[in-house]
């Protein structure tokens, strides 16, 4: 395991992408339990492409065209309806004061949801990782390892963000103005996270 892997898995985790902020919207809208759901749920959404990359199927789908493209726009869809939603204050990101908790199934369907559809985390996996895999024996443990490594930074970090959302919910709910602010930001975030998925390539 080494400095250079650590570090930048780190960096790439850190990074707020969609995982992250479905998280905090998440520990803003119903506090420190649900973000913690979501952080596993974002989690549990890697593991398909991790494995898809350990077996070799990124490899299809950065050899068709046609499967990264219909995986990539189901996942640009459901970041515009995230945003829709959002926006209409209907969906996962919604405020209530009365809801400390939320459904943890609904929680777990949508953040799996939203880094399953994104086929740039398989693509990710196979170039990343293989990096800091020594050639030989042992390499799919090592790449597995690694996997595993980067999934439990990724879920320690996501807890992290949601867990300080939820720190601060109190302050957001008094403010009704803050609330609405939040909303349409978290919108106009998925429709911008939307629009570098569509345009990004499988090369």
């Amino acid at each position: 395991m080494s400095t250079a892997f650590l570090l930048t898995a780190f960096v790439i985790v850190a990074t707020p992408g969609t995982g992250a902020l479905y998280t905090i919207g998440t520990g803003l809208a119903r506090g420190t339990k649900a973000s913690i759901w979501a952080a596993f749920a974002c989690t549990l959404g890697t593991i398909p492409h991790l494995l898809a990359a350990i077996t070799g199927l990124a490899a299809v789908l950065q050899a068709s065209g046609l499967v990264f493209a219909v995986i990539k726009y189901a996942g640009v869809a459901y970041l515009l309806y995230m945003a829709w939603a959002t926006w209409r204050d209907k969906g996962a990101l919604s405020v209530d004061p009365n809801d400390s908790s939320g459904s943890a199934r609904s929680i777990l369907y949508t953040g799996i949801t939203l880094n399953l559809l994104n086929p740039k985390l398989t693509i990710f996996f196979f170039a990343f990782l293989p990096q800091f895999v020594p050639a030989g024996e042992g390499a799919f443990a090592a790449m597995l390892g690694l996997g595993l490594v980067f999934m439990v930074m990724t879920f320690v970090v996501f807890a992290v963000y949601g867990a300080f959302a939820a720190g601060v919910r109190n302050r957001v709910l008094s403010r009704p103005r803050i609330i609405a602010a939040m909303r349409k930001v978290f919108a106009a975030t998925f429709v911008a996270l939307a629009g570098r998925l569509a345009v990004q390539s499988s090369q």
